[in-house]
């Protein structure tokens, strides 16, 4: 099956009555046990694990699927974390284009990492997607599993009480006042942020303002050097804080995007197009490989993307995702902390609403940011220069270079690795060796 007939199917699937989807709604909708904003990665995956414990769901997402958005090279983590959910299987024949790791370069300096070659145990193997489909495969799963999706619901009000939580939404057409009422809320909203931002849990990111510029374009690659089952992320060779990710899609499709501080990016031309080309023609290696590239969509840009929060949780709802905290898409961490937090969540919900007494705070804050914290040290360790100048080192050694290459595969919540358990530790030792 090929990727236009994923989408293609899941359009069909969507126009079936017991499909569980509804394209927008007038009126109140039936009250369910959970209640998950949005049907992304995060909010698909909970909702299936949910249906799994015997839990009524209905999502409400704001926009409608199939629909674009960054994040494409998933990490080899995230496949156990469909399999838990039962939905693997529909991605896995959905035909997406293989990865099998990840290569950084540096002017026409190559340093690939494989997957296989990590010290945890679990897949090596993943997927490099268009998020367009892969959402909707993951949505129509989640359907298929029993969950009631609602496109073009925008909730708008958020309100506890002694049964439970009211969302109040408004739908596509502009009609508010409609309600739905749960027992718990997941806010799975991403970049929305629905509930953070109707809460006033918003708080500064420790990350520096930075702007993403990004795309998909057509090109053949043909040099040997260049391996489709990787993602490419190329330093800039004469702006170590701007780099560029280079995502085969398959079908000489490929995503491409540059990243660096807010005001570097910003003053290198009048459009975001213009600032693509300008950082893309002066990228080494990748800059070649895309010279006249045909561009398949509007240059996008994303400027201060980094957020974070006061809370991870409150009595009736939990944060999942980057609903919660988004750090940075160096390391693509982005899919595997969404579907984790959801992994997470979903049976604490269950226990809960079972009358069972849950620490979130140890259950879930404490397990989830074991991870953030993991891939925070790497972005740090990224944009300081330190990680940068491992990666690229002639002289690593093969065990530590087994648990970084772990955490590059998103198992970044396994304590039997030496880095997970102590990131900033092992960074300072790095440092400091450096020095030496």
């Amino acid at each position: 099956m090929t990727l236009d007939d994923a989408v293609a199917r899941s359009d069909l699937d969507a126009t079936r009555p017991d499909n569980h989807e509804t394209a927008s709604v007038s009126g109140n909708l039936p009250p369910v046990d959970v209640a998950i904003i949005g049907a992304g990665p995060a909010g698909a995956v909970a909702a299936a694990r949910l249906r799994k414990l015997g839990r009524s769901v209905t999502i409400i997402e704001r926009q409608h699927f199939p629909r674009f958005s960054i994040g494409e090279s998933l990490l080899a983590q995230s496949i156990g974390l469909m399999e838990e959910a039962r939905l693997h299987d529909d991605v896995a024949a959905a035909g997406f284009q293989q990865k099998n790791g990840a290569c950084f370069s540096i002017g026409d300096r190559l340093v690939p990492f494989d997957f296989s070659n990590k010290s945890t145990a679990g897949p090596s193997d993943v997927y490099q997607v268009p998020r367009a489909a892969f959402d909707k495969v993951l949505a129509d799963g989640a359907a298929k599993a029993g969950a009631d999706i609602h496109y073009g619901i925008s909730v708008t009000a958020y309100a506890e009480n002694n049964d439970g939580v009211t969302l109040t939404f408004a739908n596509h057409k502009g009609e508010t006042g409609s309600s739905l009422a749960a027992r718990f809320v997941l806010d799975a909203s991403g970049y929305g942020r629905v509930l953070p931002r109707l809460l006033d849990l918003d708080r500064p990111s420790d990350q520096p303002p930075r702007r993403a510029v990004f795309t998909h374009v057509r090109k053949p690659i043909d040099d040997p050097r260049f391996d489709m089952k990787k993602i490419l992320i190329t330093v800039h060779p004469d702006h170590d804080q701007v780099w560029l990710w280079l995502i085969p899609l398959g079908d000489d499709l490929f995503s491409v995007g540059i990243v660096g501080p807010d005001e570097e990016i910003a003053a290198t031309g009048e459009t975001p197009e213009a600032r693509f080309h300008h950082w893309l023609g002066s990228a080494g290696l990748a800059g070649e490989w895309l010279a006249e590239a045909t561009l398949e969509r509007e240059v996008g840009e994303n400027r201060g993307y980094s957020c974070n929060v006061s809370q991870l949780h409150g009595q009736r709802f939990a944060l999942l995702g980057n609903a919660a905290e988004f750090l940075d898409p160096v390391f693509s961490s982005g899919v595997t902390i969404a579907m984790k937090s959801a992994s997470l969540a979903a049976p604490l919900v269950d226990r809960q609403l079972a009358g069972d007494t849950v620490d979130w705070h140890v259950e879930y804050d404490e397990e989830l940011m074991l991870g953030v914290e993991t891939f925070r040290c790497f972005v740090n360790a990224w944009y300081d220069g330190l990680l940068q100048k491992l990666i690229l080192s002639a002289d690593r050694n093969e065990d530590i270079t087994r648990h970084f290459i772990s955490v590059l595969a998103g198992y970044a919540w396994d304590r039997q690795n030496p880095i997970v358990r102590n990131p900033k530790r092992f960074f300072d030792l790095m440092d400091a060796l450096a020095v030496a």
